[in-house]
């Protein structure tokens, strides 16, 4: 086994072992005894011996057998602390991982290898005994999209493959850290082992972690998850950007059986970081199924109204339809309030009172760059301004970040701007400033908007579950369910218009059910019969189910509706129906507005209020059809009957 030693500069002093760790790898953590000698700044809190003894015997079992397997030549276990931090980000930034943006208070900027910049959906598996566990039964000669199957002996040869001696020159962090509050009643703990410090730097923006993490633990079950960007050093090849990676072996593999994730070849965060995708949704779906409660790709947020009357909302959007500007909403209505309790992921459960409460398990946010601004998003501006770290997007030569939607507020005729791939860059040039991939990650608790009880351990309480997409015809600005079982046929059957961020070339109307089609842990049929589940339990307190379109357009191809700070008063409208105001007119598809019910007072912009909210006959009956045949070829036999139902409803419903 290597000598394991600190990796704080000049700190070379092996600690005594414990007498149970002899023969293990763990012989001396990141805290040694002469860290007097350090800088003030990198002094650590506590001994090393004190640290060590608050970590529970199963995670240094963890570290050791997975460190016996990678072979790093060191091992730091991470306190979280600010003085850790600013280590980690001094190295990187030595080392032409980061580069600092004089522009910003502790802001950085990140170049990856080009070859490693997205989520790899078809290199992301889930592994179980039964591959029906995991996967639907498709339609003879139809390629599956509902995720991807390995059996377990093939994934274990594939994982020992790729990770033996992977870490050789480098150093394993171990990073124990908390979905949710610590210690709160749906939160998870997990222990992530990575050998890249961007991975440290992001997840202490991203989760909770450190030494509180550890005490919550206790002697508990956490999730096992391991990471490494596959290129022990010498490096094998050679690196760009000064980006490890090794992207011809990716692989991103969860086991439910034994709660574990494995990443390796890329740095990239959905990859990564593996709070969030992997734990939050992919292993977090699983885990909620089997202690009843639901872990969902949605936005939560709160809306207060002019007379002080708050309520909480969920809502999911597949890519590029509005998620985070709604999470961050300014809202154009007069003594009305938005709160960000989250803007990517609510995990819920109904309470003993019945009430479904949602709580935000991350501790950041981690969104795409390309369209924010100060008009599409004034908040989220906001809260990127200091302590974030910048990923694929261009720098100006003033210090700061550029990227395609902010060209309204830098002058580019004043500045210079080089691109995510390091070139000089000017626009007309026929190449995107950014990637359109490109990221910013910075802590939640900093945005300006953030809601009083985005950490409360017992979540918010939800009245409204909306469902969005981008559907230039056809679809209602707003719509909402008949019942609890409707409104899972309309989450199912969720569509949206592919943009230039999806992985699909042209504007096609893609299949997303839930907004969840590349995160589901299981099988989508069993997923469809957990939602329908709580469909007949009357001692519930059931939320409400829309589905709302800011993307409809009219004849002549522009937009019928203005979007952005406008839609809280579609969300006005939703909160009033929880109410059970008499403000709906039914119609085949669910019910919408009455006319001059949607509060348009002082709207700036002229509205056709009949051409908006239109249920063409034409057009439902075929998406009746594609519906059907979607569900026929992707989920087969394990499509619940009462989906069948409901898609025969409607059509009955429409030929009335």
């Amino acid at each position: 086994m290597p000598v394991i030693r600190s990796v704080y500069p000049s700190v070379r002093t092996s600690l005594d072992r414990y007498s149970s760790l002899q023969n293990s790898p763990i012989g001396s953590c990141s805290f040694s005894a002469v860290a007097s000698t350090l800088p003030k700044a990198y002094q650590p809190a506590i001994s090393c011996n004190e640290f060590l003894g608050k970590i529970p015997k199963k995670v240094l079992q963890f570290v050791e057998e997975k460190a016996r397997l990678c072979e790093p030549d060191r091992i730091h276990i991470c306190d979280g602390s600010e003085a850790e931090n600013n280590l980690l980000i001094d190295q990187m930034v030595d080392a032409g991982i980061l580069k600092k943006l004089t522009k910003y208070k502790n802001c950085y900027l990140c170049r990856t290898d080009p070859k490693d910049v997205a989520r790899v959906e078809s290199k992301t598996f889930i592994s179980t005994q039964n591959k029906h566990d995991t996967i639907p039964e498709c339609a003879p000669g139809v390629k599956g999209s509902l995720g991807n199957w390995l059996s377990p002996e093939e994934l274990d040869q594939t994982l020992e493959a790729r990770f033996k001696k992977c870490m050789k020159g480098r150093t394993m962090f171990v990073i124990p850290f908390s979905m949710g509050p610590i210690g709160g009643p749906l939160s998870k703990i997990g222990i992530e082992l990575t050998d890249s410090p961007y991975v440290v730097a992001s997840m202490r923006i991203m989760t909770r972690i450190g030494m509180p993490v550890l005490e919550a633990l206790k002697g508990g079950d956490f999730v096992k998850c391991l990471h490494s960007v596959g290129q022990p050093l010498p490096s094998p090849r050679p690196m760009v950007n000064n980006w490890p990676c090794n992207p011809e072996q990716t692989i991103i593999a969860h086991k439910p059986e034994s709660n574990e994730i494995a990443s390796f070849g890329s740095g990239y965060g959905g990859n990564s970081l593996l709070g969030k995708k992997c734990l939050a949704l992919r292993l977090g779906s699983i885990i909620a199924r089997r202690e009843g409660w639901f872990a969902e790709h949605m936005l939560i947020l709160g809306i207060t109204n002019p007379q002080g009357i708050r309520k909480y909302i969920v809502a999911a959007f597949p890519s590029a339809c509005g998620k985070t500007n709604l999470a961050m909403l300014t809202p154009s209505l007069p003594g009305y309030k938005v709160e960000c309790v989250g803007d990517d992921i609510a995990w819920m459960k109904f309470d003993k009172n019945g009430v479904l409460r949602a709580i935000n398990p991350e501790y950041g946010f981690f969104g795409v760059a390309p369209g924010t601004n100060s008009q599409t998003n004034p908040n989220a501006m906001k809260t990127i301004s200091q302590n974030t770290v910048f990923t694929n997007v261009a720098e100006t030569s003033d210090g700061g970040v550029y990227w395609e939607g902010l060209d309204k507020e830098i002058d580019l005729s004043k500045t210079k701007v080089k691109s995510w791939l390091n070139k000089d860059w000017q626009p007309g040039c026929g190449e995107p400033a950014a990637h359109p991939n490109s990221r910013f990650c910075a802590p939640a608790g900093q945005c300006p908007i953030i809601d009083p009880e985005w950490e409360n351990p017992k979540g918010v309480p939800i009245s409204a579950i909306i469902f969005g997409g981008r559907r230039p015809y056809g679809v209602p600005l707003v719509y909402e369910s008949f019942n609890w079982e409707h409104g899972v046929f309309v989450g199912a059957s969720l569509r949206s218009e592919a943009t230039a961020a999806a992985e699909h070339k042209g504007k096609v109307i893609m299949n997303d059910p839930f907004a969840m089609r590349p995160f589901f842990g299981y099988n989508f049929g069993h997923y469809l019969d957990h939602w329908l589940s709580f469909g007949p339990k009357k001692d519930l307190k059931k939320p409400k189910i829309f589905h709302v379109n800011w993307f409809r357009k009219g004849e002549d191809g522009s937009f019928l509706w203005p979007g952005f700070g406008e839609n809280c008063r579609v969300i006005d409208w939703i909160c009033r129906r929880v109410d059970q105001e008499d403000c709906a007119l039914e119609t085949p598809i669910g019910f919408i507005p009455k006319p001059g019910s949607l509060n348009l007072d002082n709207l700036k912009e002229k509205v056709n209020f009949d051409e908006l909210f239109s249920v063409p006959k034409d057009f439902w009956l075929r998406e009746c059809e594609e519906i059907r045949q979607y569900f026929r070829e992707q989920v087969g036999s394990d499509l619940p009957n009462r989906i069948l139902e409901e898609i025969k409803s409607l059509e009955d419903r429409l030929n009335r």
